[in-house]
């Protein structure tokens, strides 16, 4: 008997399907979340069988009670195995029983369906196919999110897939296709789902742009947004749409769940999540909601106002312009940025700043940082220039 805990995301129901095809029948799946993985591995070792079955645990960590439990269960002839691929839980790795691997030797990130996937071929009870290891690598890319480095949208569409059914359905729809096709590919009736399932995405996108919130939170500019659905495309979004903002924050209240989310090689939002009892990549993070992140994120910032979209359909008014461009502030300040001598300078409501960036954007950063900034209308740019002359 083969017992699998997993996590209830893409890569972690990736998990399930290759130890499916690795044992069949044998193979019994439980999937959870970060916060559930816990109780349901205690819940384990206090039945009466558990001595006769063979434990994976894949794509989340355990608590050190649990690690304990798992450590004299194997010192004891037990079999257990933990794969995982996030840098919070390399400290496993002193222990027989877990490997985790963040990188491969090439410095691609790893997952934990293509260790898992890996690990069964090695024990040689899982043979290569390539439909099976092109599902994987979509599994990888999405996950790590070099999808969007690589404009593979194709995994971006297998985690739509993946949300569009129950888990149950996903499964069995994948372990199919995955025993009878030589390449993995979706068939005629997801692509019109899929096509159907974007524009949806890109309306609840433009939504909730209007609902962001800015805040310096722990000696970072924070974006906090409440949603419910699409984590990964929202904060990947946002953050391109707000590059001033170090990381975003979603909140999901009714799963009492915060996503944290960064476009950014400086910021490491699984030591955010770690604050809070978290964890999960450099640039996509999450944890569960305890009382101090609900004061942070939820109580403090209850009254603060959304941030203003920058003007989306000005003919004048436009980033980079060769006399500059306008943007307004909360205080009712207003700014003009503008290129001299191959430098960019902030004219404050006709008055020349000292201070000098390397780029449009820098500059741009500073008066969104510090005066929650947008991008002013043309009628504003109009009247501001004819002042200006």
């Amino acid at each position: 008997m083969y017992k699998l805990y997993s996590h209830n995301d893409l890569d972690g129901v990736g998990c399930g399907i290759i130890i499916k095809l690795a044992l069949g029948e044998e193979g019994q799946v439980y999937y959870n979340s970060v916060g559930g993985l816990d109780y349901k591995v205690e819940k384990f070792f206090s039945e009466k069988d558990h001595k006769d079955a063979t434990l994976y645990i894949t794509d989340l960590s355990i608590n050190e009670d649990n690690t304990k439990r798992v450590d004299d269960f194997v010192k004891h002839g037990g079999h257990a195995q933990l794969i995982d691929h996030h840098k919070t839980a390399l400290h496993f790795n002193q222990y027989e029983w877990a490997k985790v691997t963040v990188q491969y030797d090439d410095g691609r990130q790893t997952c934990a369906t293509s260790l898992l996937y890996e690990y069964f071929v090695e024990q040689k009870k899982l043979s290569p196919k390539r439909s099976i290891e092109q599902f994987i690598e979509l599994v990888r890319q999405y996950d790590t999110w070099e999808w969007d480095e690589n404009n593979n949208v194709k995994a971006k569409q297998l985690n739509d897939l993946f949300y569009m059914f129950s888990i149950e359905e996903f499964e069995e729809m994948i372990l199919q296709r995955l025993k009878s096709a030589d390449d993995f590919e979706f068939d005629e009736l997801e692509a019109k789902l899929l096509s159907m399932e974007e524009a949806k995405i890109e309306r609840y996108i433009k939504r909730k742009k209007r609902e962001l919130i800015q805040a310096s939170i722990d000696n970072h500019i924070v974006g906090v947004v409440h949603a419910e659905s699409y984590h990964s495309e929202l904060g990947n979004e946002l953050g391109k749409e707000y590059p001033h903002l170090d990381y975003i924050a979603i909140l999901n209240m009714g799963g009492r769940k915060v996503s944290f989310r960064t476009i950014h090689d400086h910021i490491d939002v699984s030591a955010v999540a770690g604050t809070y009892g978290g964890g999960g990549h450099a640039k996509a993070s999450g944890c569960t909601m305890n009382e101090d992140a609900f004061r942070k994120f939820v109580v403090e910032l209850f009254t603060e106002e959304s941030l203003k979209i920058d003007a989306p359909k000005n003919k004048l008014n436009q980033k980079e312009n060769s006399h500059g461009t306008i943007y307004e502030g909360r205080s009712g300040d207003i700014y003009r940025i503008y290129e001299k001598q191959e430098q960019w300078k902030i004219e404050k409501n006709h008055q020349e700043n000292a201070m000098v960036f390397k780029d449009f954007q820098s500059a741009v950063n500073a008066i969104k940082i510090a005066d929650f900034a947008w991008l002013a209308k043309d009628d504003v740019y109009d009247n501001y220039m004819k002042k200006n002359k």
